[in-house]
């Protein structure tokens, strides 16, 4: 269940984006930002530490951010900061993506892959959910090493796990 304050804020930048004219791009821009705070624990420190000035935590951003993201994506990821929100970064971008898509009739998979995906492989593996479904189906990729190999989708309520690491632990219990 998707909390109030997600949800609001979700929708407002969501609004923000659209509003900009080049949504996709400030969505995947988002999402980049998002999974590198969610898979470092010193920025993720950093950025919600309140004895940190929040021109600190400006600077921190346009030193990570700023010469490769737009202004637009600079500006919300500094407003969930100045709101104290920014570690819902990750929670509300992903809640941006899945009101997006049913605004457009998609659903979000949400996939995890223990390396980058190039965009024919996501394109592929959009099309191949898309077929499995029913249903259209829009991305959210996060890498995770320890997937192994392989990869795992979750669209609405069913898993899809085909995983190295899911593969090995099958394995194991039917060795014991």
């Amino acid at each position: 269940m998707t909390s109030s304050h997600v949800d609001g804020y979700a929708r407002a930048m969501l609004d923000v984006v659209g509003a900009e004219g080049n949504a996709e791009r400030l969505t995947d821009e988002l999402v980049l930002v998002a999974q590198a705070f969610g898979e470092s624990e010193e920025l993720q420190g950093a950025l919600s530490d309140p004895l940190i000035p929040f021109e600190k935590k400006q600077a921190i951003v346009s030193d990570l951010i700023g010469k490769r993201a737009s202004g637009v994506t600079v500006s919300l990821v500094n407003m969930l900061i100045g709101v104290g929100r920014i570690k819902d970064l990750p929670e509300i971008t992903k809640r941006m993506m899945e009101l997006a898509a049913e605004a457009e009739g998609e659903v979000v998979a949400d996939v995890t892959s223990a390396i980058e995906l190039d965009a024919a492989t996501q394109e592929r593996l959009a099309a191949r959910l898309s077929e499995v479904t029913g249903k259209s189906v829009r991305l959210h990729v996060t890498v995770d090493p320890s997937v192994v190999g392989g990869l795992v989708a979750q669209v609405e309520d069913t898993l899809f796990d085909g995983s190295v690491r899911s593969r090995l632990l099958e394995l194991r219990e039917a060795w014991a």
